[in-house]
């Protein structure tokens, strides 16, 4: 005869309970992805500070970053520094003040390409990827956040290392 088991087994041990964790993609990647984020973290940290000194010297005192051209009131060379904004200081030349502002919008896009891959390689939640995010839009948070979350990689990576060898 057959004896009927009961259909909730009974709970196991705390040794026993404790799950293996589960990563996107090996060691490697991970690593990969974890030093790809700490280059973008300081570069979109370091254009962030400088959008924000050119930001306020165009609103705080009318004046734009400029390279080369000549300038609008005597005529003469423009090397480099900075010009009127409005009206123009300077006629040709290179606007480094809005150089700067694109150069930092397509930063931001490929740091946000670096926490969605280490986001889904360390299969957080989704709460972490925003947190991630607005490290590039915060002054100075990009530094602090990317020291936050290597740290906490670096754990879980040495917490768990078994469970990152996937092939």
């Amino acid at each position: 005869m057959i004896e009927p088991k009961p259909a909730v087994q009974p709970e196991q041990s705390g040794a026993a309970k404790s799950k293996k964790r589960r990563f996107g993609g090996t060691e490697a990647q991970i690593r990969s992805a974890l030093k790809f984020y700490k280059v973008m973290a300081y570069l979109t940290g370091a254009m962030l500070l400088l959008l924000c000194a050119e930001l306020a010297a165009r609103y705080g005192f009318g004046l734009s970053l400029f390279a080369g051209g000549t300038n609008a009131v005597t005529g003469q060379p423009f090397g480099f520094g900075f010009a009127e904004s409005e009206p123009k200081g300077v006629i040709g030349g290179l606007n480094l003040s809005v150089t700067v502002l694109i150069v930092h919008g397509w930063m931001y896009v490929v740091y946000l390409i670096s926490n969605f891959r280490l986001w889904s390689l360390m299969r957080w939640p989704f709460a972490k990827l925003i947190l991630l995010a607005l490290g590039g839009v915060v002054p100075l948070m990009s530094f602090i956040v990317e020291k936050k979350f290597h740290a906490q990689v670096e754990a879980e990576l040495a917490a768990n290392p078994q469970a990152s060898k996937r092939y």
